[in-house]
């Protein structure tokens, strides 16, 4: 897998190993994309923004790293939920060893949520594109 290799260690590094898979699968990355404000009023922003060149079919994601267990996962239910205010369709890609195995089962069970070693055919299925490579 492109990126798979390439061992994340925080969220930006997270973020940079989706734009590499993007980009290895021919889509167009666009990072930190404001899409408008959030009930409370703070600037609402998407980690990364995935393009088919094609089709123009959009994919928002978001980046969830957490390298130790803590409180830090307590916010994923609220990432899912802010998700369905997006203008177009979104998932969580999260990595790290600091997820709870009831965490990784509640973040698989949304269907809204992706480890990144499975990223690439993630990618593949929603973007239409050939799944043999």
């Amino acid at each position: 897998m492109p990126g798979g290799n390439t061992a994340v260690t925080n969220g930006s590094s997270l973020r940079s190993a989706i734009v590499e898979v993007g980009a290895a699968l021919g889509l167009e990355a666009s990072t930190e994309v404001y899409v408008g404000r959030r009930l409370w009023g703070s600037k609402r922003m998407i980690d990364v923004v995935l393009t088919h060149p094609t089709t123009r079919q959009r994919l928002g994601v978001e980046c969830k790293f957490q390298g130790t267990p803590g409180t830090a996962e307590e916010k994923i239910p609220s990432t899912i939920e802010d998700i369905r205010s997006w203008p177009i369709p979104g998932i969580v890609v999260f990595a790290g060893p600091g997820f709870s195995a009831n965490m990784k089962a509640y973040l698989l069970s949304t269907g809204k949520a992706v480890e990144l070693p499975d990223v690439e055919v993630w990618l593949r299925f929603y973007f239409g594109l050939e799944l043999n490579a």
